[in-house]
């Protein structure tokens, strides 16, 4: 049992290409409709935002929530690991190297977010940016001529100090540094801890561990700012830091869990029990719970004030024939399906359950931070098609890759960790 590895098999690394390569039909068909006017795409001759529509911008918003998305699915599966680690939770202790797994996809995520920061708001026509703050145009109160400047934004322009291209590059960087360095440490440890035994390794662990959930506390939220908040620039919620780790959360635990069954399916973690899974089901739930508790909050206080300037970002959803549909299957998706249908202590230690769960909810995830990100970018001209079928594909097969081939490079299960027998005989 501990000497068991996973092996990523050259039919699986085909079903990815495939995968792959179905993804990039799609993302092509995608460009056809929205280019010879499919229904609710837009036109080039469309406007959005004061810029004519091309259909390479809803390309680069797809690239952008992608890419967002499946950081934090990748950053929670380090976050698992830590507060089960500071914690002291034995359970999780068979089944670790899952989400410790997750993290191979940082520094490639990382990258894959530079890259389209500068690609998605400096190469695309009609100068569109995801993010409007970046518009020079909007800071100075006068021209150089001395008249008003038609396009001065002071509101934006107040937020400079914190919404400049320098500072969000560096905190970018930073994040990711801070993230994978973290992940880094705490994996090594984990790895010697396979060959030396003790409990040195395991004590180091536990105060890296600490330490992370120091860091990202801090960081999910200001991440949440930067990458998400912030494309809606008018804007603000004091809530929103907590919204997107909830939504990151669920969508990280369902990974998590659609993962690990599936692995039990083709023979691996032969000790897996009812119990684990139940744990696992329970995780889901409760957060599932807690997602939809921090989604009414800010909705609820929000339409209650109903202040002009914070209701226009529901307005936004809620008045569009676009959005409307996604907004209430929102709530519908990732609270009411998953409450119904984990609510028994049997669904719950049932994979097939679990999987119809995890499936779910990894798409309903995705369809939330689509309606955060997708209005504030596109406006009319959004719309959930085969284009955004076709990026989520790419982006699926790339981060299955990564994590497969991380979780093949060491054993399954950590050896020598100190509460090994104690996950073993978990029971509840």
């Amino acid at each position: 049992m501990s000497e068991d590895k996973f092996i990523f098999s050259a039919k699986a690394k085909k079903s990815l290409v495939y995968v792959a390569l179905a993804g990039i039909v799609a993302i092509i068909i995608g460009i056809l409709f929205v280019q010879f006017g499919g229904h609710g795409h837009g036109h080039e001759s469309g406007e959005e935002g004061g810029h004519a529509f091309h259909w390479i911008h809803r390309l680069y918003v797809n690239l952008w929530i992608n890419s967002v998305y499946f950081v934090g699915i990748a950053v929670i599966g380090v976050f698992f690991v830590a507060f089960n680690n500071a914690s002291q939770a034995g359970w999780s202790a068979y089944f670790k190297r899952v989400p410790e797994a997750f993290g191979n996809w940082l520094p490639i995520g990382g990258l894959l977010m530079l890259g389209l920061f500068f690609i998605t708001n400096y190469t695309a026509p009609h100068h569109f940016h995801i993010f409007h703050w970046l518009d020079h145009s909007l800071y100075n109160e006068f021209l150089e001529d001395g008249s008003p400047n038609p396009n001065y934004d002071s509101i934006i322009a107040g937020k400079h100090g914190y919404l400049n291209e320098m500072f969000f590059l560096i905190r970018m960087v930073a994040y990711f540094l801070l993230w994978w360095f973290m992940w880094k440490l705490i994996r090594t440890n984990s790895l010697k801890e396979d060959i030396d035994g003790g409990n040195q390794y395991w004590f180091k662990m536990r105060s890296l561990s600490a330490i992370f959930l120091v860091i990202f506390a801090v960081t999910s939220s200001t991440s949440a700012w930067d990458w998400v908040l912030s494309i809606d620039t008018h804007w603000f919620s004091t809530m929103f830091g907590w919204y997107n780790f909830a939504s990151w959360f669920v969508a990280g635990l369902a990974a998590i869990t659609l993962l690990l069954v599936y692995l039990h399916d083709f023979g691996y973690f032969p000790q897996l029990s009812s119990s684990h899974l139940h744990d696992l089901g329970k995780f889901i739930f409760g957060f599932s719970i807690f997602w939809t508790y921090i989604w009414f909050s800010q909705f609820m206080l929000i339409y209650y004030a109903n202040i002009p300037e914070e209701t226009v970002y529901f307005i936004e959803r809620l008045q569009s024939h676009n959005y409307s549909w996604i907004f209430y299957a929102n709530i519908f998706v990732n609270f009411v399906f998953p409450f119904l249908f984990l609510m028994t202590r049997d669904a719950k230690r049932h994979k097939i359950f679990l999987k119809l769960v995890c499936v779910v909810l990894l798409f309903g995830h995705w369809m939330d931070f689509y309606l955060m990100m997708t209005p504030g970018t596109l406006g009319e001209n959004g719309a959930i098609g085969f284009m955004e079928i076709g990026v989520i594909l790419l982006f699926f097969a790339g981060f299955l890759t990564v994590i497969l081939s991380g979780l093949s490079k060491a054993p399954l299960v950590a050896r020598n960790h100190p509460m090994l027998k104690e996950s073993l005989h978990h029971h509840i």
